[in-house]
């Protein structure tokens, strides 16, 4: 990977990040800088089980992205964030996990309002 594809990254997920903690008023940072290894998320968050990949890219194999977030994920809830260029971020959830990201969503929202 390039330096610059690197740079995009890194401000990807400071992005992220920032989005989540105006969305649901918790704590969120990049989290592949502070602790490491593969299987980090690459922002860590005051969302309790959930695991977010951040991707910053004009294209997106959508399953790929979801694979190595559910590989990573462990017992979390496997979440990709991605944003290309010009455009808004999205968030990828498999169906299945949606209710149990709505109540995580939901239990960090009411605690921080």
């Amino acid at each position: 990977m390039g330096l610059r594809s690197r740079n995009k990254g890194k401000r990807g997920e400071r992005e992220a990040a920032a989005e989540i903690r105006r969305l649901f008023r918790t704590e969120a940072s990049r989290g592949r800088q502070y602790h490491g290894g593969d299987e980090s998320p690459d922002i860590v968050t005051g969302i309790p089980d959930v695991h977010f990949e951040v991707k910053r890219a004009e294209s997106l194999s959508v399953y790929e992205s979801l694979g190595q977030a559910v590989r990573d994920a462990k017992d979390r809830i496997p979440v990709v964030l991605h944003r290309k260029n010009g455009k808004p971020w999205v968030a990828l959830v498999r169906l299945d996990d949606l209710p149990r990201l709505a109540v995580q969503l939901y239990l960090t929202l009411a605690a921080n309002t």
